[in-house]
Order: C-alpha cells, then structure tokens, then sequence
C-alpha cells in the first residue's frame, strides 16, 4: 500500500456537493452514474493523478456526530502551497475558514472549513 486510490463521502443534496467539490474546491468530474436500485448517486472527481474523491449522494442518513467527536475518519486534509491565499480564496468563495493556526508538531500553518454536510477539511502547508 504505497498511496491512496480514493476517499469517499457520503453527502445529503447532489447539487450542493457539486457546486462546493467541483465549482468551489476545483476537482474535476470524473464520471457521474445515477444507480437505481440504491436510489443514489456516486460521482467521481479527480484530486490528482493518483486520488479519486468519491460522492455517495443518499438519502435519509443520519448526520454527521461531531461533538463529542465519534471514532473513526476525523478530517479531511489537503496540502496547499500557502495557506494564507487558499484561505483568502475560500473566504472569496463565500467558504468560511476558522482562524489560520501552527500545527504544534510540524511548526506549519493550517486551518479548517466544512463542506455543506460539516464534514471537516484541512488545509495544511
């Protein structure tokens, strides 16, 4: 296991995931399938040549438990070039972004948003 092929995210409302994943965020579609006999959709999007975002868009599942935090996946992180002009782009994208902090064990800068189901995203320098 030398990379990751894919990360998949469960999201409530097709239209508000594109507009945030492909029209805000920038990753590009992949492919789109509408699956009938689940009643869902599973877009893909590309990150980078080796990583895949997966969009599983169902119904009435429960939502996110974030206070307390429940075990399993925590966040989402992305590595940016700078995190002082990604946050001055989402902030210009209507994406609010918590205050810019050092992470305390690497000394670099980071900082978090949410997509429209509160899942967490880091940006991380």
């Amino acid at each position: 296991m030398n990379t990751i092929h894919h990360i998949a995210i469960i999201c409530s409302d097709k239209e508000a995931a594109l507009h945030f994943y492909h029209d805000l965020l920038g990753f590009s579609i992949i492919r789109e399938n509408y699956r009938p006999e689940r009643d869902d959709w599973k877009i893909d999007l590309r990150i980078n040549d080796a990583t895949e975002l997966e969009l599983f868009i169902m119904k009435d599942r429960p939502a996110r438990v974030s206070n307390p935090e429940a075990y399993g996946l925590r966040h989402l992180a992305f590595k940016v070039e700078s995190v002082d002009e990604t946050v001055t782009d989402l902030e210009g994208k209507r994406i609010s972004c918590e205050p810019v902090r050092m992470d305390t064990f690497t000394g670099e800068k980071m900082t978090f948003f949410h997509d429209p189901d509160g899942l967490p995203i880091e940006i991380h320098e």
